[in-house]
């Protein structure tokens, strides 16, 4: 009897984790078809982003497990390999120039913004550089955690540049028509069944791969590499079926939309403005270092402001996909960032932060 006790306590919690993970996809669904259907650019992302933002802060358990959200993210990857044979060496000769310009915007905006929490919100110095930061936030969640940071409020500054960002950077570029003149089409073949389960067993392996040795973002980036490769050698000609592919984008906007699932509304609302005006300070450094790159090389201005948007990685490369945006160029700027962060923060925590509990003595 107590085995059989414990079997039920445990499928009780799994058969929630997918009731949960069900109730966010359809949410996440009807938010993105609503915004396709107001042909929104990039809608099945901000929609379904907002839907489930909107009902988790309502106080529905949204939540994507983790095989659902590996399965988006290797669904991803694959779109995003397809497109890159046509695109490979398109500025590759200023990708050295753009990542050191990439460097040197995010160590200003992080310190900008963090100047900025400091000065006008009272923010404590350790609190205040980890929010500032862009992009790698599980790992500047731990960090926090480990240095006495005020968590709760550096999530709320994160998630709300990434919302802003997921939500308002593809209308900024409808709206001021900065888009490619002849934009890359997506795949219209639909590959063989052969060539889809060559695409989809690579991709998992190429991802176990780089989980094995600890690669950043290993499931998106891993299934890019291997969709890249199976595409650029010729092996495998198409893509994913459309319908699978916009399940794909909005899979990540419900992903992202989960995040407020884990914050209580007066929290939000507690920090809301920390996080609008540290954004606007990180937004205007980084815009000044985009306009050096738009006047100093012939790099596209589109896929430079996608590049160096201080927003979550996978996120901005599915913008990339659903905005006919270089993914190449994207994604080494975003991962090259990704390192940059995971690396220096600590260091400069060290260096410079002090714990809430040293201010308060």
């Amino acid at each position: 009897m107590t085995l059989i006790r414990a079997s039920m306590a445990t499928a009780t919690p799994d058969r929630s984790k997918v009731r949960n993970g069900l109730e966010t996809l359809v949410i996440g669904a009807a938010g993105g078809l609503l915004f396709q259907w107001a042909q929104l650019p990039g809608g099945l992302i901000s929609g379904a982003m907002a839907a489930v933002a909107i009902a988790a802060l309502a106080g529905r358990p949204l939540a994507m497990p983790p095989l659902l959200t590996q399965a988006v993210l290797v669904l991803l990857g694959i779109s995003l390999g397809s497109l890159m044979s046509r695109q490979l060496l398109q500025h590759m000769s200023s990708y050295p120039i753009t990542i050191g310009l990439l460097a040197l915007a995010t160590f200003c905006s992080t310190f900008g913004s963090s100047h900025y929490l400091q000065r006008v919100h009272g923010w404590d110095q350790t609190s205040a550089f980890l929010a500032g930061s862009p992009g790698a936030l599980s790992q500047i969640t731990i960090l926090a955690a480990e240095k006495g940071a005020d968590v709760a409020a550096i999530a709320v500054v994160q998630t709300i540049r990434v919302i802003i960002l997921t939500a308002a950077l593809p209308l900024v570029l409808a709206l001021t028509g900065i888009t490619r003149a002849a934009p890359p089409p997506l795949p219209t073949t639909v590959a063989s069944p052969f060539g889809l389960a060559a695409l989809v067993a690579g991709s998992i392996a190429a991802s176990l791969a780089l989980r094995w040795i600890k690669f950043p973002a290993s499931w998106m980036f891993g299934a890019m590499l291997a969709s890249s490769l199976l595409h650029g050698a010729g092996l495998v000609d198409g893509g994913l079926p459309p319908w699978l592919r916009n399940v794909a984008l909005v899979g990540i906007g419900a992903i992202i939309g989960t995040r407020f699932a884990r914050m209580k509304t007066k929290t939000l609302l507690s920090h809301v403005n920390a996080g609008l005006g540290s954004f606007a300070i990180a937004i205007a450094i980084s815009a000044v270092f985009v306009a050096v790159i738009a006047f100093t090389t012939h790099v596209h201005l589109a896929d430079v402001l996608v590049a160096f948007a201080p927003g979550a990685m996978d996120a901005m490369l599915a913008l990339a996909l659903t905005l006919h945006i270089d993914p190449i160029f994207v994604g080494a700027h975003h991962l090259s960032r990704f390192v940059f962060v995971t690396i220096a923060t600590p260091g400069i925590i060290h260096l410079f932060g002090r714990p809430q509990d040293d201010v308060d003595d």
